[in-house]
């Protein structure tokens, strides 16, 4: 019997990267775990068929969770099948940099649609189907929140607002048992960072006291900590999982 054994968990954007170490942690830790993707079916469909063949339980769902049609599907769809909603983790995001001069609002619509909007309809939907026993709610950030990243501001406007929708909700939704925190990466071995100039990855490594560039399973690791009762008095925080890094 694991941690979260009976539970069920969606996470968004999961076919790969952080999504995919979370679904199978989750899975590893006993819950049914809806694999939500965008545009990757057998990236998503393969991970599934790994969760199975390792005893877990998981089925993978298509959907956009940025626009409000597709993400009252995907939780329509979740609770058909499993009648609740227990964990939702809010993965699904995109990268984009730019500077001032160059940058248009269909690039900033772009980013803040997924990274926020998408969270926001994500958690809306999720509310309709979480029990009275409560539940969770794990919007994963980045310290590109706090730490400045060459070009990268509206990205991490994007996550820096998620860091307060976490705050806010954290408030709001307390008196039903729901807790809600940001786990916050630093720079993670994912697809969405294989295009970074190395020379920069020098740069984020020294500044690293564990000296090392971030795995999906050190973050999977501790949102699912997070989605356990282990974390039943933890809400409304942004929990850095940077190996230690600060600017």
């Amino acid at each position: 019997m694991g941690k979260l054994s009976g539970k069920i968990a969606v996470v968004t954007g999961a076919s790969r990267g952080i999504g995919a170490a979370i679904a199978k942690r989750l899975a590893a830790d006993g819950a049914a775990v809806a694999v939500n993707y965008s545009a990757s079916a057998k990236a998503a469909n393969d991970l599934v068929a790994q969760i199975v063949a390792a005893g877990g339980k998981a089925v993978a769902i298509q959907g956009d969770v940025s626009d409000p049609a597709q993400a009252r599907k995907l939780f329509e769809t979740v609770h058909k099948n499993h009648g609740r909603v227990d964990i939702l983790v809010n993965n699904a995001g995109v990268f984009g940099s730019g500077s001032l001069a160059e940058f248009t609002k269909d690039q900033f619509s772009k980013i803040f649609d997924v990274n926020v909007v998408g969270a926001l309809l994500a958690a809306s939907e999720a509310l309709k189907y979480f029990p009275d026993s409560g539940g969770r709610i794990i919007n994963i950030s980045s310290v590109a929140a706090k730490v400045s990243l060459p070009n990268g501001a509206v990205y991490s406007a994007s996550k820096a607002a998620l860091d307060a929708l976490t705050a806010g909700w954290a408030v709001d939704l307390g008196a039903r048992r729901i807790t809600v925190n940001s786990v916050s990466p630093g720079l993670t071995e994912t697809d969405m960072s294989a295009g970074v100039p190395d020379d920069f990855r020098k740069v984020m490594v020294s500044k690293t006291p564990l000296g090392r560039i971030g795995k999906p399973e050190d973050i999977a690791d501790v949102v699912a900590f997070v989605a356990s009762d282990d974390a039943r008095w933890v809400t409304g925080q942004i929990i850095d999982v940077s190996g230690g890094l600060k600017s």
